[in-house]
Parts: C-alpha cells; structure tokens; sequence
C-alpha cells in the first residue's frame, strides 16, 4: 500500500489557480473556507486525466457506474444498502438542499435549523421564501447535545415543514449517534416535519466514532427523509459539482426532481461522474490515510491550546476538519476577532457569526501540519499583544 504522509506533509499549491480560499486574499494564510490544501487521492487524478484525453466535454449521461459506484462504497463502508431508483444526482449539495426546500415547502413555511450550523443552511432556506426556525443546540463546554425538548416544540408549530440535519455537524464536531437521530426521526415524524440530512462529511469519522447514515434507521423514519452525498469533502473535489439526493419516497423524488428542473440544476459535467466513480472506487487506501493525518493534526492543535491558550478551549472533534473553538475570554465577539487577525496577522479563520453563534470562531484543520502550526503561531502571537 502507498503511504501517502509525505504528500499530506508537502500539500499542493493552490494560490494563482483561481482558488476562492487561497486568491481572494494572496497575502492572508487561509484556514476558512472548508476545502482541503491537499491534492485529491490519485486514483480520482488519473480518471480525470483519462477523460481529459478523451477531448469532448459535451453533455453527460450519468451511467451505471455512477449509481453503482456509490451503491457499492456505502453498502461496503457503512452498512447502507440503497436502491439505485432512490438516488437523483444534482450539482451539489447545496443545490440539492435549496430543491429539497422548494420541494417539499411553500414561501412562508418554516425549515427547522439546529444552530451553529452550516451557513448555506440560512440562505437556501431565505432563496426559497421559507423561516429558518432555530432549534438551538446544547453547548456542553467541550461539545454539543441535541435539545430534543426544544426540537418537540420547534416541530409542533403548524407551519414546520423540514428539518435540515448536518450529519456529522458542522461547525460542532459532532458525529451523532444513532439513539440520537432516532430520537429526532421520531419527533419529527411525529408532527409531520421531513428530515434532510446533509452527510457530505460523512467519511472523515475519527477512531472510536461511528457514522450511522440515516438512512440506515427503520424505514417508517427513512420514508420520511432524504439523504445528500458527495466524496466532495473528503477527497477535496467540491470544484468538479456532484452530489447524490437519496430517498426511497417515490413522491418525495418526484417534487424534489420537479425543483431541480425548476432551479435548473439537473445537469452534471462529466468530470464529476468520472472523479466520484474513482473516488469510491479506488480512493479508500488514500483516504483511510487522509483521516489518520487529520487526526493528527487535531490532536496536535488540542495539546498545543491545552499548553498555551487554556482560556479558548476547542470542541472535541469527532468528525469533519473544522474545529470550533470558544472566544469568549477575549471580550470580543468572533467577528471582530476575524477582521482584526487578517488585518494584524493576515491569518483568515471564519466568525461564527455565519453559523449561529458569533462567541465561536471555525478553523479548517486540513493542511500540512508545517501550516498549522504557523497558523496557531500567529494566532498566539495575535492574542498575546491584544490581552
């Protein structure tokens, strides 16, 4: 098997590629937008080298291999066995989350939201017309809990039609159990309200957490949910524009593929087919690799902030790359703090604002550790000179 540490330790170089993380600001050492600064797993290369080779790009028909491919990884990975008629593919999640809304609600209907949470979370909802109603989660110190009291009245108001799940959670961390999505599938079956879960991190799990896909819960819960997919988090190829929606409700898929024609969004490029069939294809070697280095880094990041910034304590990380840290002993709010590190120290991190929560700041772990620890340098030197 290739060991790949050496390629994880050198990165790739993405400034001058047009890159939104790494040319939006040149000067500014980037830990914000949520792509790695690795380059993908080989295998995904290779095939794209392959169809580039092939010289026409024309329109695409999404194949057997496609719904195969991603049939085989979740049942082989995760114990998922899905029906190739449950999957649509889409542009990406975030497209397939904005049809899901305008599919299965009206302007006006409230889509339940357990915050800090993904920031497209907001806007598909606003795009589509809809409230965002905020079923906050439990902050414990060094995690979150989900607040099943609070989800019991979120989901009884009339006009609550969708709740969107992040599975694992971003910002948060969390990877969430399986007692604990069946308690929310159960709520919220209860009164009506259709479960959305967005999984795109769903493979960067860390040792002794488990990803359980929704869609492995009874069927009464899965029936009342769907699923969005991508390899795009976990082999960095969120460029190439492909996501798979999920669910056995033949009526759900009919109202969700009427959105996707109607928001235009039902076509995908070839090098999306090609580099996720690669992907689950040929890419688990490199990306068990890839987790055992992020890993790493976090436990770097964690004994480091233990030593030397004891007053902003990190979220225990469980799955994705993005760790939540607690600014609140600074006695500013993480937006300030984010404008005045890219000023001061031209290191970019995100305010939780976006998510939720502005006493929190993200930052995005997936990058040679050498960057990391430059990263946390100025970030000490930062709060050093200004406490």
């Amino acid at each position: 098997m290739t060991d790949y540490t050496a390629t994880f330790d050198r990165g790739v170089e993405r400034r001058g590629t047009g890159s939104y993380k790494w040319d939006s600001d040149p000067e500014a050492l980037p830990l914000w937008v949520a792509d790695m600064d690795f380059a993908t797993a080989p295998a995904v290369t290779d095939a794209l080298r392959r169809r580039v080779e092939q010289g026409a790009f024309g329109y695409t028909l999404v194949g057997d291999e496609y719904y195969d491919a991603v049939i085989r990884w979740f049942a082989r990975r995760h114990g998922w066995d899905i029906a190739r008629d449950s999957i649509m593919y889409t542009s990406g999640v975030v497209p397939a989350i904005s049809a899901i809304i305008k599919g299965l609600a009206e302007p006006g209907d409230k889509v339940i939201v357990q915050t800090p949470v993904y920031n497209c979370f907001f806007s598909s909802i606003r795009n589509n017309g809809c409230v965002a109603l905020e079923n906050r989660l439990i902050y414990t110190g060094d995690s979150y809990e989900m607040d099943f009291d609070d989800l019991e009245r979120c989901c009884s108001d009339p006009r609550a039609r969708v709740l969107l799940l992040c599975n694992p959670a971003n910002p948060a961390g969390r990877v969430w159990s399986r007692d604990e999505l069946s308690c929310l599938a159960e709520i919220c079956m209860r009164h009506g309200v259709v479960v959305v879960s967005d999984e795109i991190h769903c493979e960067l799990v860390y040792p002794g957490y488990k990803y359980t896909p929704f869609g492995t819960l009874p069927m009464q819960y899965v029936e009342n949910s769907v699923t969005c997919v991508s390899p795009s988090k976990a082999f960095n190829t969120a460029g190439l524009q492909i996501a798979s929606i999920i669910t056995p409700n033949a009526l759900f898929r009919e109202k969700i593929d009427r959105a996707i024609n109607i928001n235009e969004v039902c076509d995908v490029n070839p090098f999306g087919v090609a580099g996720t069939v690669a992907a689950y294809n040929e890419g688990e070697d490199w990306l068990l690799q890839l987790i055992g280095y992020l890993k790493a880094n976090y436990d770097m990041m964690s004994e480091y902030c233990r030593e030397k910034l004891p007053q902003l304590p990190i979220c225990r990380l469980e799955g994705t790359y993005l760790v939540w840290m607690n600014i609140e002993a600074l006695g500013m709010s993480a937006s300030e703090l984010e404008e005045r590190l890219l000023r001061d120290k031209k290191l970019w991190l995100n305010a939780g604002a976006m998510y939720g929560d502005d006493r929190f700041i993200r930052w995005n772990i997936a990058c040679p550790r050498s960057r990391l620890v430059e990263a946390l340098r100025r970030f000490t030197e930062f709060i050093d000179c200004n406490t």
